[in-house]
C-alpha cells in the first residue's frame, strides 16, 4: 500500500523545527563558557563544568522522553503534546540563563547552572519526539529523505542565523551581561517561533505507525545498543559532535586569543556555518552517487585537514583563516547532513527484522548522546584552558594571557578538533546498512 504524500506545509511545518534545535544546540556552545569566563569571571574549571552538567542529564532525561513519549495517546498525536509542552517553556528559560547576578562568581556560576539545566530539560521535551516524527508520519523512503532535505537546510539557516546573529547582538548590545541579555531575547524568539512553527505545521501529518517502548530506561538503551548500525553511527557521531563542540566553544577565543581581533569572531562563524546552505545539494548528489556512509567519511575527511591547518593561524593571517574555516563549513555541512539522513534508515531497518517500531527509543539514546557531546567539547575546552592557566575576568576587562592558555586556545580550535574527527571514522567506516525499501 502506498503512503499518502505529505504536503508541502508539512514540509515547512517540519522543517521550522530545526531553527529552533539549530538555535540551542548552537548558542550555549559558542558564547555560554565565554560568558562564564569572561563576563562573570567565574574560573575556567568551574566553567566548563557548569556547562557540561546539565547537559549530561540530558543522557538519562532524554530516552525516558523517548519512552514516554512512544506511549503517548493524544488527539494531537504522540508526539506533539511534548513538542508544545517543550516550545512553550524553553525560550523563557533561556532567557534567564543570562538573567541571573553577576556577582559573586561562585551565585552567578550557581544561577547559570540551574537556569541552564531547566532549559535543557525543556529542549528534550520538544527535540526527542521531533526527531522521532519523521520515521511515523510516513513509510516512504523517498518522502523521509524529502522531509529530511528540508529539514536539513532549515538546520543550517538556523545556525547561521543564531551563530551569527546571537554574537553580533551581544556587541550591538553594548557586550557585557546587557549585551547577552539582549542576545538572550534575540535567540528566544528563533526558540519559540521555530518549535512551535513546528507543532502548528505538523498538525495535518498522518500517524500511519505506532512505536512500542521497552518502558524502562536500561532496557530502552539495551535495545538501541544491541542493533550494530545504530550502535557504529551513533559512537562516529558522538566523537564528531564532541570535536565540533570543541571548536563552536573556541570561536571567541581564538578570535581574540589568536587573531587579535574579538570581531572576527562573528566572521569565523559566518565562515563555518554559511557554506552549508549553498554546498547542501552537492551533498545531496554525493549521497545519491556513492552512498551516504562514504559521502559522512568524504565529509568528515574535508573538515579534518582543514580544521588541522588552522593551527597556522596567528596575527595577520584573518584572510588566510577564514578561507580555511570555509574549507571546514563545507565538509561540517556533510557531517550534519548525512548522520541525520542515516537514523531513519536505521530505524526502518530495525522495524523490518524485529516487527517493531521504535522511533522514541532510538531517537531518545541518539539526541542525548548528540547533546552530551556537544557538552562535553565546551567542559572539556573549560577544563583545558584552567589547566593551562587562562585568567577569567568580568565585564570588558582585558588580562594578558599565559603562553599555555594561548597555545590551548590555538590547538583546541585546529588540531583537536581535527584529531576527533578523525578518531570517528573507523566506526563511521564499519557502518553498513541498505535502506529498506
Amino acid at each position: 500500500m502506498t503512503a499518502p504524500a505529505l504536503t508541502r506545509g508539512t514540509h515547512l511545518g517540519y522543517a521550522a523545527g530545526s531553527i529552533g534545535t539549530a538555535a540551542f544546540g548552537t548558542v550555549p556552545g559558542l558564547l555560554l563558557l565565554f560568558y562564564l569566563t569572561d563576563v562573570l569571571g567565574v574560573g575556567a574549571g568551574l566553567a566548563g563544568l557548569v556547562v557540561f552538567a546539565p547537559k549530561a542529564w540530558d543522557v538519562l532525561l532524554n530516552p525516558w522522553i523517548g519512552a514516554r513519549s512512544d506511549a503517548t495517546t493524544s488527539r494531537w498525536g504522540p508526539r506533539r503534546p511534548w513538542m508544545l509542552a517543550g516550545g512553550l517553556t524553553l525560550p523563557l528559560l533561556f532567557v534567564l540563563v543570562f538573567a541571573g547576578p553577576g556577582a559573586p562568581p561562585a551565585l552567578a556560576a550557581g544561577w547559570v547552572a540551574v537556569t541552564f539545566l531547566l532549559a535543557a530539560t525543556a529542549y528534550g521535551c520538544f527535540q526527542v519526539p521531533y526527531v522521532a516524527q519523521p520515521a511515523e508520519i510516513t513509510t516512504d523512503p523517498g518522502e523521509r529523505a524529502t522531509l529530511m532535505s528540508w529539514r536539513v537546510a532549515a538546520l543550517a539557516l538556523g545556525i547561521l542565523l543564531a551563530g551569527a546573529g546571537a554574537p553580533a547582538v551581544v556587541e550591538l548590545a553594548g557586550g557585557g551581561r546587557a549585551g547577552h541579555l539582549a542576545m538572550a531575547a534575540f535567540v528566544a524568539l528563533l526558540l519559540a517561533g521555530g518549535m512551535l512553527g513546528a507543532v502548528v505545521g505538523t498538525r495535518r501529518a498522518p500517524t500511519l505507525t505506532r512505536t512500542s517502548s521497552e518502558g524502562r530506561l536500561l532496557a530502552t538503551l539495551r535495545v538501541a545498543v544491541r542493533v550494530r548500525p545504530f550502535r557504529l553511527l551513533l559512537v562516529g557521531f558522538v566523537v564528531q559532535a564532541l570535536g565540533i563542540g570543541v571548536m563552536l566553544a573556541g570561536v571567541p577565543y581564538y578570535a581574540r586569543q589568536v587573531l587579535g581581533d574579538p570581531a572576527a569572531g562573528t566572521l569565523l562563524f559566518v565562515a563555518l556555518v554559511g557554506p552549508a546552505i549553498l554546498v547542501m545539494p552537492l551533498w545531496l548528489r554525493v549521497s545519491r552517487r556513492v552512498g551516504k556512509r562514504t559521502g559522512l567519511l568524504a565529509s568528515s575527511t574535508v573538515f579534518a585537514i582543514a580544521a588541522a591547518a588552522l593551527a597556522l593561524g596567528g596575527p595577520g593571517r584573518t584572510g588566510l583563516v577564514l578561507a580555511l574555516v570555509v574549507v571546514v563549513g563545507i565538509g561540517y555541512a556533510g557531517m550534519q547532513m548525512f548522520p541525520l539522513a542515516m537514523l531513519p534508515d536505521v530505524v526502518a531497518a530495525d522495524e523490518a527484522s524485529s516487527g517493531e517500531r521504535r522511533a522514541g527509543v532510538f531517537t531518545g539514546v541518539w539526541t542525548a548522546a548528540e547533546t552530551l557531546g556537544l557538552a562535553v567539547g565546551p567542559g572539556l575546552l573549560g577544563v583545558l584552558l584552567g589547566l593551562a592557566g587562562y585568567r577569567s575576568s568580568v565585564g570588558d576587562a582585558v588580562v594578558a594571557q599565559t603562553a599555555a592558555a594561548d597555545t590551548t586556545v590555538l590547538l583546541s580550535f585546529s588540531l583537536l578538533p581535527a584529531l576527533l574527527v578523525l578518531a570517528s571514522l573507523p566506526f563511521i567506516a564499519r557502518y553498513r546498512l541498505e535502506p529498506t525499501p
